[in-house]
């Protein structure tokens, strides 16, 4: 939609009207060809932007090509591309070349000043336009310079012979693909191999040839000649700077960046953008992604980028610089900097968040809660306003400068592009931006930690001297009047002498003297000392990773939530000192506490495989562990919160196995037929011929958090069956590696552990039996060879995953089975005795002590119970043993009046406390036994059920 060439400024206007009167004769030849509204755009055109003005004048042959354009000023980076290599094929010269490329730029810069000046392009569109005729010019330039080098020096090779290129990394506003109007580029050279050229008369060394191509490249666009230059090239942020190399090979790059990457650098790089297209770009972004982004949740970044914003503050009051709206307070680089600080801490773990468009950046990071959407809007809104400003200030007369201006015709100039009625309102509208912006900047990353105590003399005698026993205690009274101090002093001393033997940089030991503090001064009153000793256990182990120091240090809410878990659990200790990884999830404890329902799991965990490449194998196992760990805490926290009842509890731990096992089977499925090819009788179908069967605790939906998999593994395959891969094996034998790979999956330990115990023992004849089975062999057994104790095995287990009609035909041979009319004094005599003989060899109890599993009237005559009711009573009543749980087995025996309910019900209540009991024990790492008082009245109930049912001859 093209705008009027008349001002609501008559400042602005009588310019306009001086211009025009200037310009009119010179253009006159060429008026004839525009229509009326291709003459109000001229006119708009050359009033606002002396840069455009003063290029039609020396060359008024443009105004027809650039104003009558057909399509208005759109055009693909494609279309960009062919016009210029036209241009260039019939080009002789370096000095035709660069001719060549200042006029070519020039003339779209004019365009680019008509779209925003005459039209509603959007800041994206334009700024991307901006983006591409740059990158065109780079790219088509090194293609022309790279076949003139080669004609004089040979084509650079490795030592195999093949042709070697050099790359062209775009990094800051090029490479996010929002350059300037009158930007200048930085960039980057790099090439893959070291090697020498060859095809010409003497060969030189590639470092040499690809050193001249760059030079070569950068005067071909820096130059200054009398067609102006096309962009000013700032190589400052290569290795090294301006005392390095011009160019490095892939492997010193690699070295550089490993050994002396600075914080500063992986803030450029992370809009670091290869130019064009090669074989060797994904293999160079890939070796230096590590470098930008860290693998765990990475708060260090935000101290660099307050002391990045401090050094730029700094620097603009010793310039004096008013109203920059790029490196003013709230201007364009502290929303650049919030976007970048959280893509930084979290893009190494979602990998979705490394982008390098701000756009985009924002709205991810709006997506996955980094920021509210409230943050987002203003940011957004601001980003607009400041870049069209930007952008309109260079287009004035092609000037890379970011100040508002201070004359009257280029503030009136600046009114009218952004649609304001006046310079008061426009300066308040850009304030009000740049002001939100700031307070934004502040919440989320802020000019100092406002977690930072004030460190007094009495702190830094404390922790930093010799420890003196009376000063130390008198300091601690102070600081906590109700501590025991003198064993608080023993702690921290063995704590400070802990770390002294380990590895912490200077870094590290500035954040630890801030840290420790801020840990005493919120560390709740009681119990202060477990509480203490078990937050410095985690924090010892971390000492050495500054990361998670900065987390903790930066993050009072992980802070907090560290102190609480720790103060509620030593399991959960322990595992946050073994996976500091985990540290991750207590950044907001909102999430930590938001469990999914328990069949979500699954969708969760393939959404985090996803990101895996499917032959990264360690990866893969590495986030099966890491999947598990995470939400293994989140349950935990929740439930030492109290915000899950024990029941939810199991549903959530069994639900979590239930989707890991599902995953670890489709990998391993994977993994088998890309090997060997499909079984033949699952071709064509979504089916796999096999299915896992729970049985224990994951059968019984009752999973604690360190339970062992209790897994029978069928299949359904035909005796004849071959797979269909170029290495054929029979059907069975696939299985057979099938189920190996599943527990090498679940078994092998990895710096994360192990994922889970995989206990295969209740299989048909046990340990001496196959590994995986045919479901009609697995019928014929349970028939003909099952003992008792494997019956009552079968009441607790279900299909935990597998195939839809395998699943079907295991259900219906479970009823068949556990639904057998079998003689019931036998029945009860084999549960008493395997009974017997467990509590025999596995009781832990003692005149003192009970064992809340093996004990008289503990869980296990509990499930005993149950199971013996479901084999001796389903064939009366075959609904019976259509569940596997104990609780809901009670609930049927009441509901088929097989017991009464005040029996159902006491024997459920038990059981829940029982599994209460149990879980948090575990979460404190202590053995399953509680003092026999605490149990007394529950056991005798269970004692005299047990008695009631199994014990006598009624």
């Amino acid at each position: 939609m093209n705008r009027s060439d008349s001002f609501t400024s008559t400042l602005l206007q009588q310019h306009a009207e001086r211009f025009w009167s200037h310009c009119q004769s010179i253009f006159a030849p060429y008026l004839p060809a525009l229509t009326q509204a291709q003459l109000a755009d001229l006119k708009r055109t050359i009033a606002l932007s002396d840069f455009a003005r003063e290029q039609l004048l020396s060359s008024p042959q443009l105004i027809e090509p650039i104003f009558t354009q057909p399509d208005g000023h759109l055009f693909s980076k494609e279309q960009l591309a062919d016009e210029l290599t036209n241009l260039l094929a019939e080009c002789e010269g370096e000095v035709e070349l660069h001719q060549i490329l200042r006029r070519y730029r020039k003339q779209y810069l004019i365009r680019f000043a008509i779209n925003d000046f005459c039209s509603d392009l959007s800041l994206k569109v334009s700024l991307q336009h901006l983006t591409d005729l740059a990158e065109v010019l780079i790219s088509c330039t090194l293609s022309w310079l790279t076949k003139f080098c080669q004609e004089r020096w040979g084509y650079p090779a490795d030592i195999e012979g093949h042709e070697q290129p050099l790359l062209v990394y775009a990094m800051g506003k090029l490479g996010g693909g929002e350059l300037n109007f009158s930007s200048d580029i930085d960039l980057i050279f790099a090439y893959p191999h070291r090697g020498e050229t060859q095809g010409a008369r003497k060969s030189i060394d590639n470092q040499q040839f690809f050193t001249r191509l760059g030079q070569k490249l950068i005067a071909a666009l820096n130059q200054v000649t009398e067609d102006g230059f096309v962009y000013r090239v700032d190589m400052r942020l290569r290795p090294f700077g301006e005392s390095g190399p011009l160019v490095l090979s892939f492997s010193a790059m690699e070295t550089y960046y490993q050994d002396q990457g600075r914080d500063w650098e992986r803030y450029a790089m992370l809009k670091a953008r290869l130019v064009g297209n090669t074989q060797y770009h994904k293999r160079l972004s890939s070796m230096l992604r590590p470098f930008v982004y860290r693998r765990y949740i990475d708060f260090s970044v935000i101290e660099s980028f307050r002391k990045m914003k401090l050094m730029i503050a700094q620097e603009a009051r010793r310039k004096s610089v008013q109203d920059n709206i790029k490196l003013g307070q709230g201007g364009i680089r502290e929303i650049e900097f919030i976007v970048q600080v959280f893509q930084l801490i979290r893009g190494g773990r979602n990998p979705q968040l490394q982008e390098r468009n701000i756009f985009k950046a924002l709205a991810l990071l709006t997506e996955h809660g980094s920021i509210s959407r409230e943050t987002y809007q203003i940011l957004l809104t601001a980003y607009h306003f400041l870049r069209r400003s930007e952008n309109a200030i260079q287009a004035f007369a092609d000037k890379q400068t970011q100040l508002l201006p201070d004359d009257d015709l280029n503030q009136a100039r600046l009114v009218e592009v952004m649609g304001c009625s006046d310079w008061q309102d426009y300066y308040q509208k850009c304030r009000q931006h740049m002001a939100n912006v700031h307070r934004e900047f502040n919440l989320l990353i802020g000019e100092d930690n406002p977690n930072e105590l004030p460190l007094s003399d009495r702190w830094v005698t404390y922790w930093l001297s010799d420890w003196d026993v009376e000063e130390s205690i008198s300091w601690l009274q102070e600081l906590r009047p109700e501590w025991p101090h003198a064993k608080v002093h023993q702690e921290m001393l063995g704590f400070k002498e802990d770390i002294h033997k380990r590895s912490i940089g200077r870094r590290g030991q500035i954040i630890l003297d801030k840290l420790i503090p801020l840990l005493l001064s919120l560390i709740a009153e009681k119990p202060p000392l477990m509480t203490l000793k078990r937050c410095l256990h985690v924090l010892l182990k971390i000492v050495s990773r500054t990361a998670y120091l900065e987390l903790l240090y930066e993050n009072q809410g992980a802070l907090k939530q560290l102190i609480k878990l720790c103060r509620e659990s030593e399991w959960i200790t322990e595992t946050l000192a073994r996976y500091p990884i985990l540290l991750d999830e207590l950044i907001d404890p909102e999430l930590l506490m938001a469990l999914p329902e328990a069949q979500e799991y699954q969708t969760f965990l393939q959404e985090n495989l996803m990101r895996v490449p499917n032959d990264d194998l360690e990866g893969q196992m590495e986030t099966l562990r890491q999947f598990k760990q995470a939400h293994q805490l989140k349950i935990a926290a929740a439930d030492v919160s109290d915000v899950l009842p024990v029941m939810r509890v199991s549903d959530q731990l069994t639900g979590l196995a239930q989707g890991i096992i599902a995953e670890v089977v489709e990998l391993a499925w994977q993994q088998m037929c890309t090997r060997y090819g499909q079984p033949e009788g699952t071709l064509g179908t979504d089916d796999k011929g096999f299915a896992v069967l729970g049985y224990g605790k994951l059968g019984g939906i009752e999973l604690g958090y360190s339970s062992d998999l209790d897994m029978v593994f069928v299949h359904n395959c035909e005796a004849n069956h071959m797979t269909s891969g170029d290495k054929q094996i029979p059907a069975s034998q696939f299985y057979l590696k099938l189920a190996q790979r599943i527990l090498h999956l679940f078994n092998t330990r990895t710096n994360s552990g192990t994922l889970y115990e995989a206990d295969m023992r209740l299989r048909p004849s046990g340990n001496s039996g196959l590994m995986v089975v045919h479901i009609n062999t697995y019928h014929q057994y349970l028939k003909k060879e099952a003992w008792t104790w494997e019956l009552q095995a079968l009441v607790r287990a279900r299909a935990v995953g597998g195939d839809a009609a395998l699943v079907n035909q295991f259900n219906d041979i479970r009823i068949d089975m556990l639904a057998s009319e079998r003689n019931r004094d036998k029945l009860r005599q084999d549960v008493v005795n395997m009974r017997e003989k467990m509590r025999k060899h596995l009781d832990r109890s003692d005149a003192n002590l009970f064992d809340i599993k093996q004990g008289q009237g503990g869980l296990a005559d509990i499930e005993f119970m149950a199971q013996y009711f479901v084999l001796g009573y389903s064939y009366r009543q075959p609904a019976l043993a259509r569940y596997s749980d104990n609780v809901r087995i009670f609930e049927s025996l009441a509901q088929f009046e097989l017991m009464d309910n005040n029996t159902a019900e006491q024997l459920s209540q038990a059981y829940c406390y029982l599994r209460d009991l149990g879980h948090e024990l575990a979460l404190q790492n202590r053995p399953k036994v509680i003092n026999q008082v605490q149990i007394t009245e529950q056991a005798e109930q269970v004692w005299a059920c047990w008695s009631k049912y199994l014990l006598s001859d009624s």
